[in-house]
């Protein structure tokens, strides 16, 4: 037990991710049954939500025992095989939506689930890095020069990405087919030589505001299957370091950029650095993002504090 700043007694069980206060209706923290132990977030967030006197319950999004009209707000956190399940996945975000209030909001999670969003990025100005999409019935056609990455259009954790070189194009198109026979679209990009040396900027922005950043290593190599943790993610090399002044910029664009009544609540913006030095978008995780709350102190504390923010609206 310990005290909240409101005064209410809060007490904490790590096991279950419940914390009990007293409020009238809890939050939902969601997640799913595979990544329920995974996901290194949930633990701050219920320690977070919890020093503001807030309840919070963690429950898995496919559970048919869940009564969403039950909790105040339902947060998405970690439903990490929505990828696999989309249609299952998007059916649930209409059903919550309707007697509850979603946190990403419903346009947010259905725009973040598809990598298509990148088109939409594009248009309004936000430099991405160049990206071919391919569909069912499309021919399939690959770089000619340099390297690039196959990957499927829903994805997570990077399952099914790999990188070619030019001369690797019969086994590039083999992992492209068989993507398309399976009904899924193919995302095809460079791959980006700077990620090699200087990683990715994993940018964490909370109600529009930067927070923190990370540099994620590389993860894509050749003649080899990217390590993952149960199939879920990638095994990746993360440390903490301070975002530059141009990348905080392109994340201004991007939350900009989203389609929502405001900016995301959460949302991590994934950069890598082009040859010529220019920020590009990789990724924007809106839907269900690993924030590294537990690398970074007072990370945590800012999420609750946006999520209270939407919670009093």
């Amino acid at each position: 037990m310990r005290e909240s700043p409101n005064g209410a007694m809060v007490e904490v069980n790590f096991d279950t991710g419940v914390a009990s206060t007293g409020a009238a209706r809890p939050i939902a923290i969601v997640t799913a049954a595979v990544s329920r132990h995974l996901d290194l977030d949930i633990a701050p967030t219920v320690s977070a939500l919890s020093d503001l006197g807030i309840s919070t319950q963690v429950v898995e999004w496919d559970d048919p025992g869940v009564v969403w009209s039950d909790f105040a707000l339902v947060l998405v956190r970690s439903p990490w095989d929505y990828s696999t399940r989309l249609t299952e996945y998007l059916s649930w975000i209409d059903r919550v939506d309707a007697v509850s209030n979603l946190v990403n909001e419903t346009a947010v999670l259905r725009w973040s689930s598809d990598k298509h969003y990148l088109i939409d990025l594009e248009h309004a100005g936000v430099p991405i890095i160049p990206s071919t999409f391919l569909h069912t019935g499309d021919a399939v056609t690959l770089p000619s020069d340099g390297e690039f990455v196959v990957k499927p259009a829903v994805s997570a954790g990077s399952r099914d990405t790999q990188r070619y070189r030019s001369n690797e194009s019969d086994k590039a198109a083999l992992h492209a087919e068989r993507l398309l026979a399976q009904g899924r679209d193919v995302l095809l990009q460079p791959y980006i030589r700077s990620v090699d040396d200087r990683g990715e900027t994993a940018l964490v922005c909370f109600d529009g505001v930067v927070s923190h950043a990370l540099r994620k290593g590389p993860i894509l190599s050749h003649g080899s299957a990217i390590r993952t943790v149960d199939g879920l993610y990638a095994v990746e090399d993360i440390s903490v370091r301070p975002p530059t002044s141009d990348e905080i910029h392109v994340a201004a664009l991007v939350t900009a950029a989203i389609p929502s009544s405001g900016p995301p609540t959460y949302v991590r913006i994934d950069l890598v650095e082009s040859d010529g030095g220019e920020v590009l978008v990789l990724e924007v995780e809106a839907n269900e993002p690993s924030l590294f709350l537990d690398l970074v102190p007072g990370s945590a504390e800012k999420y609750a504090a946006a999520v209270a923010r939407h919670l009093r609206k």
